[in-house]
């Protein structure tokens, strides 16, 4: 069997898609991934087995990728794509990760005969509406959050299969009159196999608090930033280390100079994945300090769980999938978004009591060996695709 996959950015790097791949070729499937973009060369190469189709696109095509649903550049651009690769291959199924070319997939599909699987990554509409990029005077006359609502209800009621990333990202799927045994939930889990523990976990002349990932308002770090800056006068030693960039970095950074905090909070950029894991392992704390949100409440982020498996005790906002993780496991403890101050107490909790850290952190690691790791989390995209192929 035969799987064309979509993805709207250059590949690799993407870990999600990358797992996936490897499961799907080790269970006998063969792996076409066409993908585009304005970072992208026109090749053809292999990476794990899989034909990698990959094309250049020019600026503005990605520029109309925002207006997707009122005018027919980008989707015209796809369309074409497809159509010549179509031409080259026999598929046996159509795998889109994210919303935006539902429409594009689907009609293949149905040309073909073959099924769609829409991959939802994250809750498209709730993700555009809180963007930089859409909110201002042309991104809001382009883009209307209730067409990508309604979009997302009919090509999620078209697909023959859906996959999300949490439980809750289902439920709010099934609420849109979707049949739940057609939905399938792949968390963001991590490959064990590929996890790098460091022997030197110690870093004794700081307290380190490590965040990494994307840089944004919505990720919250102006919240731990002023965090730090109460944290401070109780204990002077106390570093932020923030591993990667973004958008909201630059605001960061002055924020950071005007609280006169620049010995407490250090920027890294992206550092790659055996650096930022030694990183991880010399903290004594790490933190995820979402800005409760549609999107948040939705979300399954890859950190956590390498976290967890770092036997890191872990402070988080109360965003609702990640709270409800936390809490079950009982690796970290929640604190209110927004609320520097009680995140700042909570770090301080977890200061002041090793035995808690260490009984957190122990109970994360057992978590992810027995439940949140990848082996487990990818026998549900093997059975979906088993399901769909069986109809």
């Amino acid at each position: 069997m035969r799987i064309l996959m979509i993805l709207e950015r250059n590949f690799p790097p993407d870990v999600r898609v990358e797992k996936e791949i490897k499961s799907l070729i080790a269970a006998g499937y063969e792996i076409v991934l066409l993908t585009s973009s304005v970072d992208s060369e026109n090749e053809i190469k292999h990476w794990n087995d899989a034909i990698i189709h990959q094309h250049k696109m020019s600026k503005f095509i990605y520029k109309t990728s925002v207006g997707a649903l009122k005018f027919s550049f980008y989707f015209l651009y796809w369309k074409k794509l497809l159509t010549k690769i179509f031409q080259q291959y026999k598929f046996d199924a159509i795998h889109l990760h994210d919303l935006p070319l539902s429409k594009i997939a689907d009609k293949f599909a149905d040309k073909f005969q073959i099924p769609f699987i829409l991959d939802l990554h994250e809750n498209w509409p709730a993700a555009l509406e809180i963007a930089v990029h859409t909110n201002t005077f042309l991104g809001k006359m382009l883009s209307s959050n209730k067409q990508w609502e309604n979009y997302e209800k009919k090509y999620t009621k078209r697909a023959d299969a859906v996959i999300t990333v949490v439980e809750e990202m289902k439920n709010r799927i099934c609420k849109l009159e979707i049949e739940e045994n057609k939905i399938s939930v792949l968390q963001n889990t991590i490959e064990l196999e590929n996890f790098i523990i460091n022997a030197n976990k110690k870093d004794d002349d700081k307290i380190n608090i490590f965040y990494s990932g994307g840089i944004n308002y919505h990720r919250g770090l102006q919240i731990a930033i002023d965090a730090i800056k109460i944290i401070k006068e109780e204990y002077p030693e106390i570093r932020l280390q923030i591993v990667g960039s973004g958008s909201y970095e630059k605001i960061l950074r002055q924020k950071v100079m005007t609280e006169n905090l620049s010995n407490n909070v250090e920027f890294y950029g992206w550092k790659n994945y055996s650096e930022m894991m030694m990183m991880l392992q010399k903290a004594q704390i790490a933190i995820i300090t979402h800005l409760r949100s549609i999107q948040t409440n939705n979300s399954s982020p890859n950190k956590l769980f390498q976290y967890m498996f770092s036997q890191k005790p872990i402070v988080v906002s109360d965003c609702d999938s990640v709270k409800r993780i936390v809490k079950k496991v009982g690796c970290g403890v929640v604190y209110k978004d927004k609320d520097s101050g009680d995140l700042a107490k909570k770090i301080k909790l977890l200061l002041k009591n090793d035995k808690l850290c260490q009984k957190m952190g122990n109970y994360g690691k057992v978590a992810v060996e027995t439940k949140y790791n990848w082996q487990n989390s990818s026998k549900k995209l093997i059975e979906m695709y088993q399901r769909v192929f069986e109809k």
